[in-house]
């Protein structure tokens, strides 16, 4: 073999080499290979919930596998009133929790503990979130009928917050407005019914209840729709850690709503077994719309801001940016 050709089977010897050191070099790793890179686990959102028809977005988007397609666990944990939703969330056995700005006001009032993220559910001119009824036999009918007659509540809440700016819209001063603290809901409407209570404020869809029992609608948030709403809130140390995480829930939130807002009747069993409507009304009820992503405006909160300072519940300018939070929206 002459030293030319000798040369040229070398170069392509080498050649040929470098071609399956290319090859196995680009091959997929093997599975149980370092190269495997861990799946990313769920991350887990404990949400305290009370039986309330503001819960339905966040029901369907479990049933409907919208947590776990945004790489998440929601845990729900069941609370019977406001107070013991607070103490489940300052005792940090949940994350979140269907609130309003006023007992974000009060979460906040010393230092930033929770943030608003979102609208739960709002008032709309259609479609009322909280009514003050009077007793069917009263013979209240306007809300000037209203002036000095006891309105039950609960104090320091939306419902005494709603019943004021409502009653104050339509014209009444603080001195013609007078409440009685009842803090627990069913009381209320049992007072309400039997007529030792001539007037009280009850949130939907109780308040359809209270309807078929007799009561009449005297004023509602359908025409002050500004004053009426809920919010989604977490505490800020998993706001901080997770922010994916509160993205992801607000993404299944509004996909769990617009599915809501598409076919509106597809629902009647999950409010059934959730027991977010009262089984009396459950036939002929109608689900409002809920909102699309978005959060109280800095009007909103200003508002409910000066109540409180009024009620002497909070004493300081609690900070609107510090307390709601948009960044997180779908």
């Amino acid at each position: 073999m002459n030293k030319p050709f000798a040369l040229v089977i070398k170069f392509l010897l080498v050649a040929v080499m470098g071609c399956f050191a290319l090859v196995s070099c680009a091959q997929p790793a093997q599975p149980g290979s370092q190269a495997t890179e861990n799946p990313v686990q769920p991350i887990t959102l404990k949400i305290a919930t009370l039986p309330i028809l503001d819960n339905l977005p966040m029901y369907v988007a479990q049933q409907e596998g919208l947590f776990e397609k945004h790489n998440l666990n929601v845990e729900f944990i069941p609370v019977a009133s406001a107070a013991e939703r607070d103490q489940v969330i300052v005792a940090g056995q949940a994350d979140g929790m269907i609130n309003e700005t006023i007992s974000t006001l009060l979460y906040n009032k010393d230092k930033p503990q929770v943030q608003i993220v979102g609208f739960a559910r709002t008032a709309t001119p259609t479609a009322a979130q909280y009514s003050i009824l009077a007793n069917g036999a009263s013979g209240i009918q306007t809300p000037q009928d209203l002036k000095g007659v006891e309105i039950g509540i609960s104090e320091g809440t939306i419902i005494e917050y709603i019943t004021n700016r409502l009653l104050q819209a339509e014209g009444l001063t603080a001195e013609d407005i007078k409440t009685i603290a009842v803090p627990k809901i069913p009381d209320r409407m049992s007072l309400l019914s039997s007529g030792e209570l001539k007037a009280a404020t009850l949130p939907d869809p109780l308040s359809l209840l209270a309807i078929q029992q007799g009561a009449t609608v005297v004023l509602d948030d359908t025409k002050h729709p500004e004053y009426g709403y809920s919010t989604y809130s977490f505490v800020l140390p998993v706001i901080e850690k997770n922010p994916e995480a509160i993205r992801g829930f607000l993404a299944a939130v509004q996909e769990a709503t617009q599915m809501i807002n598409a076919d509106s009747a597809k629902w009647s069993n999950l409010l059934s077994e959730k027991e977010l409507v009262p089984a009396p009304v459950l036939e002929k009820f109608k689900l409002p719309p809920y909102p699309e992503a978005s959060v109280p405006t800095q009007e909103q909160w200003n508002d409910a801001l000066m109540w409180a300072k009024e009620k002497g519940l909070v004493n300081n300018d609690v900070s609107y940016e510090e307390s709601v939070n948009s960044s997180f929206l779908p």
